[in-house]
Parts: C-alpha cells; sequence; structure tokens
C-alpha cells in the first residue's frame, strides 16, 4: 500500500483543526501534539510545536505503507536498474520507519500505517497533496516511481509531474530553484462554490482564482504570522481536478 500523509509542523493546532474540518477532513488520531486529520484521498499529519521554532509552519513529505520491510525490498529492487538503493530502514524519533533518498538529496520517510482505511465521514472528493520542489524534477519522479506511485499525465507541462498513491492523495513534482524542499496542497474534485461557502460558514475567508492551469481555491494559511513566517507561503491553494 501507499498513501500520501504529508507531516505538518504547527503552533496553532485550533486554526488547522478548524480549517481542516470546514474542508471535510476528520481527524482519526489525537494523541498529545500530535493530530492526523484523514480526507477522502490521504491524510495530513500535524505535530505541535513552540510559536516561532525553526519548524513552525513546515510541512514534511511523508508516506504511509503496509509493511516497512517490503517497502523498501520493492523501492531498492525498483531502483536497481539506476544502480541505487534509495530506502533505508530506519530508527525514527517516533518509531521505526523508512527513508528515502533521492539524487538531488531530498529525503522523506515513509511510516507504517497506524489504521488502514479511510474515515468513511471525510468528503470523498477532497486528497491531500504533497508538493516536491526540486532543480532535478527528472530523478524526483523516478524516486517516486521506483516507491509505487502512478504517474498521471499534466497537459502541456513538460517540467511538472503528477503522481497518485494508490490508497489515496497526490504527490507533485514541481521545478525549483535552490535546495530541495516539500510544500502542502489540496485538490477538490468538483466545484470550488459550495466548497467555498463551506468555509465561508465557518469564518475562513477563500477566494477562487482563474489560472492558466485551472480554478484555485486559496485560503489564508492558519501559520501565516507566526514566528517562522519566513517560510510561511500567505495561502494554501485547493486546485479543482479535471478529470
Amino acid at each position: 500500500m501507499l498513501r500520501v500523509r504529508p507531516l505538518h509542523f504547527t503552533s496553532r493546532l485550533d486554526s488547522w483543526d478548524r480549517l481542516l474540518t470546514a474542508l471535510g477532513m476528520v481527524r482519526t488520531e489525537n494523541d498529545a501534539g500530535w493530530q492526523v486529520f484523514d480526507a477522502g484521498l490521504g491524510r495530513l499529519a500535524l505535530h505541535a510545536v513552540p510559536e516561532g521554532a525553526a519548524e513552525d509552519g513546515s510541512t514534511a513529505l511523508a508516506v504511509e505503507v503496509g509493511d516497512l520491510a517490503e517497502f523498501a525490498r520493492r523501492t531498492n529492487l525498483a531502483a536497481a536498474e539506476d544502480g541505487t538503493s534509495p530506502a533505508e530502514l530506519v530508527a525514527a524519533d517516533h518509531g521505526d520507519a523508512c527513508r528515502i533518498t533521492a539524487p538531488d538529496g531530498f529525503s522523506f520517510l515513509a511510516d507504517e500505517a497506524a489504521h488502514g482505511a479511510q474515515c468513511a465521514d471525510a468528503d470523498p472528493a477532497l486528497a491531500v497533496v504533497g508538493v516536491w520542489f526540486t532543480e532535478d524534477p527528472a530523478s524526483a519522479s523516478r524516486t517516486l516511481q521506483q516507491v509505487g506511485a502512478r504517474p498521471r499525465p499534466v497537459p502541456d507541462q513538460d517540467d511538472t509531474a503528477d503522481f497518485t498513491a494508490k490508497n489515496g492523495g497526490v504527490l507533485m513534482v514541481r521545478p525549483a530553484s535552490g535546495a530541495p524542499r516539500s510544500g502542502l496542497g489540496f485538490e477538490y474534485d468538483g466545484g470550488l462554490e459550495p466548497l467555498r461557502e463551506r468555509l465561508a460558514s465557518a469564518d475562513i475567508q477563500a477566494s477562487i482564482t482563474e489560472e492558466a492551469f485551472g480554478r484555485t481555491l486559496h485560503v489564508a494559511n492558519p501559520d501565516a504570522g507566526t514566528g517562522a513566517a519566513g517560510h510561511v507561503p500567505a495561502t494554501l491553494w485547493i486546485s479543482q481536478r479535471h478529470a
């Protein structure tokens, strides 16, 4: 199995709770300083940090898998043609995990899923999107295919790549200068106006933007204005999914 489940660090858990609930996500784990929300496709984990901490407002790309050892074996087998072994079983702070390291130096963790099925009450049209920004999109795309992500066509966008995970969520590769890094977004398979109204009913303002690649709903980032605001984008985007 493979499911997208980014890890977001924030000093504003309550604001994120309100936003994610309004988006149609359902909290399925709630431990001290750790919460997990299910979307119809994919999950998002929230990790509480003090306001102004270096990681406050940042997102780490992460996925969930069924069996760590089998996931590592299959990933390294798929990468053997490239002469690489990107998957390594590690003991992370939170427990056993598998670290994937790409040729551009970017790495992310795969954790064993705490529970398998998505919450049936989550909005089925909402997907969690993990974004990989890199100067080497070609090798990033190969790495995602090696971990089992499925390529999705991106019309007229030769320098980008989209992938879906078998058990939910979207992974995107986007070219960017500087050190490789991760980002967070959402995708909605339906009209954005009802979603905007749902957010407004929770006193969350959002605006729809017509962009070259489609329509996007922009929502104020709950972390904007925190002590680590230098790396925190002002808005979060929810892109309208097109078949």
